[in-house]
Parts: C-alpha cells; sequence; structure tokens
C-alpha cells in the first residue's frame, strides 16, 4: 500500500532522514498536501465536507495507481481522530477480518473509532465482502475502501448501498509537476534534464505519482554529467506500462471507444485506439472478432466487402502472427472506418427475432411447402407455387407469408454506400408485387 506524499513535509519535525526513500521524506501530512485530487478534498469536495463536519461515512476510492488511495485514507483517519486499520485484499482472508472486526468492537467499547481501510477491496469475493455489512451497518468501523476497478463490476449491491463511491483522476501533467518540483526541494538538487527530458519525465508515468517518484530517485541515485535530454533519458529509464487489465474495466473502456470511433467514421481515433490495445498486450484476435462482429452490426450491407476485409485480415495475422500481422489488423480497423455505415441488418435481425417469439409456430403457406409424399400433395402442400425462373421479370411476386400473419418490414436498406441499390431493387419489386396483386 503505497503513498503519494507532499510539501510541507519537508520542514516538519520528526521527519524520515536524508536516508530513507524519497516517498516516506515527502509524505504529506494534511490532506490539502495531496495533490491532483482537490475535487475531492478540497473545502467544496466530497472528503473536505466530511473533515468540516467531522463525521465519515462509508467511502470507496476508486482510481488509478499511484494517485493517492492510502494517503488520503491515512490522512483521513488523523484528520477525524481515528484508528487506522489497514488491511489488503490480496494478503487477507476471513481469519483475518475476524481478528480485525474484534479487536475494532474493543476500542468501540473505550469510545474509538476505526477506520478499516482495504486496500484492493475488489480481490475479496462476494462472500467476504459480505461479512463487512454488519459491522460497517453498527458503525463497528467506518470502510474505507481502495480499488482500480470499477465498483459497479466488483464490489456486491449491499456494499455498495452502504459505501459512497469517490472518483481519483490519474495525476495531470500540473500535478506531477508539483510532485518534481517538490522533490527537488527536498533534496535541494535540481533534476538533471533538459526541459525536454523533463516533459518526456512527466509523459512516462502516465498519471502514477508513485512511479514518477520512483523514477526521480533512479536520476538521483545516478551520477549524471550534462543535463538528459529526452533520448538519454529513455535509455536509463524505462516506461511506465499502460494500465490494462485483459479482462476489466480497461478492456471494455478501450474496446468501447474504439468500437464508438469506428462507428462515428474516424479513423484516426480508431487507430488510436487499437494501437491502445495492442500495445498494451491485448489478443489480436480478440480485437479481430470485434471488427468482425462491427463489419456486420454497423456496416453491414452497406458495404458486404467489410465483412471480407476483417475475415481477410484474421486469416492473415494467423499465417503472419506478430507484429507483421498487426498491419493487416489496421487495414481492417482503417476499412470499417472510412465505409459507409448502416445497422439496417443489426435492426432487422432484432425485430425478425422478436417477430418470430411473438407469432410462435405459425405454418408458412402451403404453397411454397415441398410436397415429397403423395397425401402432402393430396392436402395441398405446393399446390400453386410460381417458379420464379419461369417469369420474364425472374420475380413471380407470389406471398411467402403465413395465412395468419400480415407481411412485416424488417429490414430497410439505407441510402448510403451498396444499399442504395439494394434500396432501388426491394422498391422494383414491391412495385410488381403491388401490380400483380401480390401484396
Amino acid at each position: 500500500m503505497a503513498d503519494l506524499f507532499a510539501s510541507d513535509a519537508v520542514n516538519m519535525p520528526g521527519d524520515a532522514g536524508e536516508n530513507a526513500p524519497l516517498a516516506d521524506r515527502l509524505r504529506p501530512r494534511t490532506l490539502a498536501d495531496v495533490v491532483g485530487q482537490e475535487h475531492l478534498t478540497g473545502a467544496e469536495g466530497a472528503i473536505g465536507r466530511m473533515v468540516a463536519a467531522g463525521r465519515l461515512s462509508s467511502i470507496i476510492l476508486w482510481g488509478p495507481p499511484g494517485t493517492g488511495k492510502t494517503t488520503i485514507a491515512r490522512l483521513l483517519a488523523d484528520a477525524l481522530d481515528m484508528r487506522f486499520e489497514p488491511i489488503s485484499a490480496v494478503f487477507s482472508g476471513v481469519a483475518d477480518l475476524k481478528k480485525v472486526f474484534a479487536a475494532a468492537k474493543e476500542h468501540a467499547r473505550r469510545g474509538d473509532k476505526t477506520l478499516l481501510f482495504v486496500d484492493e477491496i475488489h480481490r475479496f469475493n462476494r462472500a467476504q465482502q459480505d461479512s463487512f455489512l454488519p459491522f460497517v451497518e453498527d458503525g463497528t468501523v467506518t470502510l474505507v475502501g481502495a480499488t482500480t476497478e470499477n465498483p459497479s463490476f466488483e464490489l456486491n449491491a449491499a456494499l455498495l448501498s452502504r459505501a459512497q463511491v469517490l472518483i481519483l483522476h490519474r495525476l495531470d501533467a500540473s500535478a506531477l509537476e508539483l510532485l518534481l518540483e517538490r522533490a527537488e526541494a527536498i533534496t535541494q538538487r535540481p533534476l538533471p534534464l533538459t526541459p525536454a527530458a523533463r516533459d518526456a519525465l512527466l509523459a512516462s508515468a502516465d498519471g502514477d505519482g508513485r512511479f514518477l517518484l520512483n523514477q526521480v530517485e533512479t536520476l538521483y541515485s545516478i551520477d549524471i554529467g550534462e543535463p538528459l535530454d529526452p533520448a538519454g533519458l529513455s535509455a536509463l529509464l524505462h516506461r511506465r506500462m499502460a494500465v490494462y487489465d485483459k479482462d476489466r474495466e480497461g478492456h471494455y473502456n478501450l474496446i468501447s471507444a474504439l468500437h464508438k470511433s469506428l462507428r462515428g467514421s474516424d479513423p484516426q481515433a480508431a487507430l488510436y485506439y487499437l494501437a491502445r490495445m495492442l500495445t498494451a498486450g491485448e489478443q489480436p484476435l480478440y480485437v479481430l472478432r470485434r471488427l468482425v462482429r462491427f463489419a456486420s452490426e454497423d456496416i453491414g450491407l452497406a458495404d458486404p466487402q467489410a465483412l471480407v476485409q476483417c475475415l481477410a485480415a484474421k486469416e492473415s495475422y494467423d499465417f503472419l502472427g506478430s507484429p507483421e500481422g498487426e498491419l493487416a489488423i489496421v487495414q481492417a480497423c482503417l476499412y470499417c472506418a472510412t465505409a459507409p455505415k448502416s445497422n439496417a441488418a443489426y435492426a432487422a435481425m432484432k425485430t425478425a427475432w422478436k417477430s418470430a417469439r411473438d407469432t410462435g409456430s405459425l405454418m408458412p403457406p402451403k404453397n411454397i411447402l415441398n410436397a415429397p409424399t403423395r397425401l402432402m400433395k393430396t392436402i395441398g402442400y405446393g399446390k400453386g407455387y410460381q417458379y420464379d425462373h419461369d417469369d420474364a421479370e425472374g420475380f413471380s411476386g407470389d406471398n411467402y407469408w403465413p395465412e395468419e400473419m400480415e407481411p412485416q418490414t424488417f429490414f430497410a436498406p439505407t441510402d448510403r454506400g451498396f444499399e442504395a441499390r439494394i434500396a432501388e431493387r426491394m422498391a422494383y419489386w414491391d412495385r410488381l408485387r403491388a401490380e400483380r396483386g401480390g401484396d
């Protein structure tokens, strides 16, 4: 459980010594020192209001790594004179929770309030989450949970109904720059970086203050003569890997962004989100499956080649693998983004499926049924069927709907792309059908 640290710790007595890690030396002493979360910790923020009122409700702190969740929980306990009891869902089980609750009850009898901080609370299973409920309800503990995952998916409804979800933001460039300035002030050493390299260092942190401070400490630990430029910095330090869990919210957010960018015909944004996913380690075949689905759902017959392109990209990737095969995925992505769009086939499918469920087992009209037996011929199967190819127009205009059902319209092609030609054909057939009395 790591903290983000702030400025006035520099002049506070009892600070960690000069040999302590930089993060420890920059440990904040008040909520006002936490950077980048002023929307929560400020006077008008949810946390600021709780502290001002002297009353803390159970909360879930949801945000990316390195944004100050643990720090805020510790400072809340200090500000409200509460016991701080931290546990991690990674290392704790039911037995540990029982001990925590028993100790909290004992302290409650003495008049002491307990803030129970649960790091990575999303890692507790549903039954373990339920075990918190009676102790939260009777005030034995005030729960402060920390999670990097969407609470809507990872926490059960009963727990969510008893806790307020507060969202922490990834640290922006100004917040990260403030951390750099505080690090330089406490060490009394400017960072050995050119302005461009300083910007590159901020970008490499990807909004994670903890990662940034670790990078700064590495720079201070190395004897560097001339200030580093971006290339020199890159050779010395590594970038923070993008936050991306292939089975969690980051995964679904990016695939949603890719899909919406494709639907909105923005090839540049679509390519960006495709790159975000693949460079973060997403399985290319998952992306290809989504592209194939998109080709049917959002392009359809407006450009039938979109589906062909996506399936060809899948075959190309199977044949070439990474990284060569990824270019075929890019091609399919760009084709889909720039193709005319139509969800007419998708809408038709949904409407037809509903109609099929609603109408049950209606018999098709007998004239279009085969009659392989004498009995079937006797009762009228196939009687009066008109073979369309015998007609000069190649179109008989016959009725194909059950007798108990009026003809329906499921597929309504747009005037975009190839569907415009399909719409012309359908209008032509409708006109012939009306002329021949087939309606």
